[in-house]
């Protein structure tokens, strides 16, 4: 027989359990869906007239604002001022998703986090500092140093309700799986994520759906669909350089999509490659890079359907 101690103990986690149960079934219901947001490097230094209407042409739900060399936008919004900025954006019905903003480095970006919550942004993107490529017991000493220096930005992210997301990028701490390893371990924050980089760990492309499952939507808050080509560092033929591009490499995406289905992944999604040299557009017209930006959403969104 059940003590009465241990009755209203089961009583309450059934009880429990019925309340929560309509949420886990709506949760459950919802369909997955992928948020891409668009990068403005993408067009090179077009004009930010030219690139917002693209938005929405590409699926996307917002912007992406890159800064030199990559594009200049960011400059452009700057040179704007925020009112006239903040007018252009709705003219368009474009909203600031990201900010890409490596030059600043992961300690100074106060400033920018403020200016993309002030444009209705989330994400500010940037890359780590400490040892390059660490792995093994040096990956983890190394991210565990940085989460520490991290601290106080990313208090002041979840202060202004906004997220840093660090870039695995090679040369750098937060390269090698086991340096992502180590964040998902170690990270405290839900304001401190990672923008995993496919392209970067070409090297170890077999690990990429277990590393998302190990970091987990809670660590993701943005994502490149990117793939590693000769292309990304020097000059090459048209065809190969476009090979970054979700659909067009080596890449299966259906594991990685279906690793983000899993974990309920609902960060954004950021269809991208560089072109060599950088500042130019990835297309020689603006609606030639739209519709290359939409044949790979087109690839996603089937290997979206063919992991249902």
């Amino acid at each position: 027989m059940l003590s009465r101690r241990d009755f209203l103990r089961s009583a309450g986690l059934a009880a429990a359990a019925v309340a929560a149960a309509p949420a886990l079934r709506a949760q459950a219901a919802e369909p997955f869906r992928l948020r891409y947001v668009l990068s403005s490097a993408m067009y090179g230094y077009a004009p930010l007239a030219e690139v917002l209407p693209e938005v929405a042409k590409t699926g996307s739900e917002s912007i992406d604002l890159w800064c030199k060399v990559h594009g200049d936008q960011r400059e452009q919004a700057a040179a704007l001022g925020d009112e006239a900025f903040a007018v252009l954006l709705k003219q368009h019905g474009v909203k600031v998703g990201v900010s890409t903003r490596y030059p600043l480095g992961p300690f100074k970006l106060q400033d920018e986090m403020a200016w993309v919550k002030k444009h209705g942004g989330t994400t500010v993107v940037c890359g780590s500092t400490g040892p390059k490529n660490p792995s093994g017991a040096a990956a983890k000493a190394a991210i565990a140093k940085f989460l520490e220096e991290m601290k106080p930005h990313a208090a002041k992210a979840e202060e202004l309700g906004v997220r840093i997301a660090i870039e695995n990028h090679s040369n750098q701490a937060l390269h090698h799986p086991d340096s992502l390893r180590a964040f998902a371990e170690l990270n405290q924050s839900p304001s401190l994520g990672v923008a995993f980089a496919p392209h970067h760990l070409h090297e170890w492309a077999d690990q990429i759906p277990a590393l998302l499952r190990d970091l987990g939507a809670k660590n993701l808050p943005f994502i490149y669909f990117q793939e590693h080509s000769e292309g990304i560092f020097k000059k090459a033929t048209k065809e190969e350089e476009l090979r970054q591009m979700a659909g067009r490499g080596k890449l299966d995406y259906r594991p990685v999509v279906k690793a983000l289905r899993d974990i309920r992944f609902n960060g954004q999604v950021e269809l991208f490659m560089h072109p060599t040299p950088r500042g130019i557009p990835v297309m020689p017209t603006t609606a030639e890079v739209t519709a290359l930006i939409n044949e790979s959403r087109a690839y996603v969104e089937k290997c979206v359907r063919e992991t249902a």
